[in-house]
């Protein structure tokens, strides 16, 4: 949605729709008259750079398509984009690394706004290629050539023939709200786009077009648990997700931990077990 506005006025305006705000609530947010809401967002008046940041964090924009606004108005971008390795990232690089690692033996992973996998802790590791065995051999493949692996994309991994999605045993219950959190994102994020719509024709197409309209009917569970099909037995996770509260830099923006736990005695006995056999090999 948003990668397609050109000028700030559609900008404004796809943004604020987005939020379900109307002109009168958005003026009240802010204290300015509509009038100039609607003349600022029909071009007939320029914002002052205090308000258009006041007007964009009102909005909850997402900090990537603040500075775009900024630019669009004529003014400097507002936050960094620095890369991950960048020692000005290198404090939050070190929090993130010691929370994924402290939840081992449980599975927790990074993953940045278009879904790559930035890094796992032990467990993850395991789970992953537990379900996906070829990515095992596929990275040590790699290793083996001396190339830098690629980085995993878990949308990728869902759509591969023989992916992740192959292995969930109540896909029609997770199904649903997964579509709709990638085609969320997708409409902050449209190099999602693509993805979120193979997505929705694959589960079109395993589970019939309710999934992908929402006449599905929710499960009366308080958290929704993915069961996978494992050669260790079913295990059954729900999951946690963690981000940064205050991000004033676009890259810490759009990164998020994911933990997994344990939603039954079987499945944390075997991650437990496993990573032990593991530290010992």
């Amino acid at each position: 949605m948003f990668g397609r506005v050109e000028t700030l006025q559609n900008t404004l305006q796809q943004a604020r729709k987005a939020r379900r705000l109307s002109q009168l609530e958005l003026s009240l947010r802010m204290g300015v008259s509509q009038r100039h809401v609607s003349f600022v967002e029909s071009g007939r008046a320029k914002p002052s750079r205090a308000l258009l940041m006041a007007w964009l964090r009102e909005l909850d924009a997402p900090l990537a398509l603040q500075n775009a606004a900024m630019l669009q108005a004529g003014y400097a971008p507002a936050y960094s984009a620095a890369s991950l390795d960048d020692p000005a990232l290198s404090q939050a690089r070190s929090a993130l690394v010691q929370l994924v690692a402290a939840h081992d033996p449980m599975p927790a992973m990074i993953l940045d706004a278009e879904w790559n996998v930035l890094h796992l802790n032990r467990g993850a590791t395991w789970l992953a290629t537990t379900l996906v065995p070829w990515l095992a051999e596929a990275l040590a493949g790699s290793a083996s050539r001396g190339e830098a692996a690629k980085p995993l994309n878990m949308l990728d991994l869902m759509l591969h023939p023989d992916g992740i999605c192959k292995r969930i045993v109540n896909l029609h219950e997770v199904a649903p709200t997964l579509l709709a959190h990638v085609r969320r994102d997708a409409a902050a994020h449209p190099a999602l786009a693509p993805k979120a719509e193979a997505l929705a024709s694959l589960m079109k197409t395993r589970l019939g077009a309710n999934v992908a309209t929402n006449t599905w009917t929710p499960t009366a569970a308080p958290v929704l648990t993915t069961r996978f099909a494992t050669e260790h037995g079913e295990l059954a996770f729900f999951s946690l997700f963690t981000t940064f509260g205050t991000p004033q830099d676009i890259t810490l923006a759009s990164l998020r931990v994911e933990h997994l736990f344990a939603a039954d005695e079987g499945t944390q006995l075997t991650m437990n077990s496993e990573l032990r056999k593991s530290n010992s090999d």
